[in-house]
């Protein structure tokens, strides 16, 4: 017997809200409860998903894809603060902000969401205060990460922040066997995740190239020796 596209739809919606850090373990029930007021949205790449001051529909979670959360300085500068991607949720803050969303939402590529709506994840908050606690949890988690995100963007260079992305995306960061990392974005796009524009990311990627620390083909980066950058990582540190 084929099951109804409604109810397999539905599945897919709890079983990504499932694997979300906001939502892990949560009891089924509350599980369905939560995909009652949840609904799908595609976006195309470079498509925005809200803008700043957009009054808050609810709060986001990616199911694939990524979606950069930026701002656009007072000289028309765009500063990104950060990726979100594949079973990441953001926004939460705005489900309390009167002002609407404080910052912009683009796709960075083809990119599906999930969106909670506000008022029926308010109305379930309200009879389920341990649910409330949980994102509270979830929102300092975020508040960690962009709290360090300014360290990195005002304490450490490009040099820096580039060697310390690539090591986070190596399995092992004291061996020598060599890592193939694949961009899912434009170098570009990397460049602002980081902080910096693209001629000073092109400079610096052209400085770990000369040392043998790093090989670039498109989109394919491979760190040579993991063990290696990771010294000179901890070396900028000051460890």
């Amino acid at each position: 017997m084929s099951i109804p596209l409604a109810d397999l739809k539905r599945t897919v919606i709890i079983n990504t809200l499932r694997s979300c850090q906001l939502f892990a373990g949560l009891p089924p029930g509350d599980l369905e409860n939560i995909a009652d007021v949840t609904v799908g949205r595609s976006l195309a790449k470079d498509e925005y998903l809200f803008h700043e001051g957009d009054p808050a529909q609810g709060f986001y979670i990616v199911q694939r894809g990524a979606v950069n959360i930026h701002r656009v300085t007072a000289a028309g500068k765009e500063q990104t603060i950060h990726v979100f991607r594949t079973g990441d949720s953001f926004a939460e803050v705005a489900l309390a902000a009167p002002t609407g969303y404080p910052a912009e939402a683009r796709a960075q590529e083809a990119t599906q969401v999930l969106l909670v709506q506000k008022a029926g994840i308010l109305a379930l908050l309200r009879q389920r205060p341990e649910l409330a606690l949980r994102m509270l949890g979830s929102m300092s988690s975020h508040l960690r990460v962009l709290v360090g995100q300014i360290e990195d963007l005002t304490v450490k260079d490009v040099e820096t922040r580039l060697a310390n992305w690539l090591v986070k995306r190596c399995p092992d960061r004291h061996s020598e066997t060599a890592v193939t990392v694949e961009l899912t974005m434009t170098k570009r796009a990397l460049a602002a995740e980081l902080g910096t524009v693209s001629e000073t990311f092109s400079r610096t990627l052209a400085k770990f190239r000369a040392q043998k620390l790093l090989t670039v083909k498109g989109k394919t980066m491979i760190v040579l020796s993991p063990v290696r950058l990771n010294t000179l990582l901890s070396r900028n540190l000051g460890e």
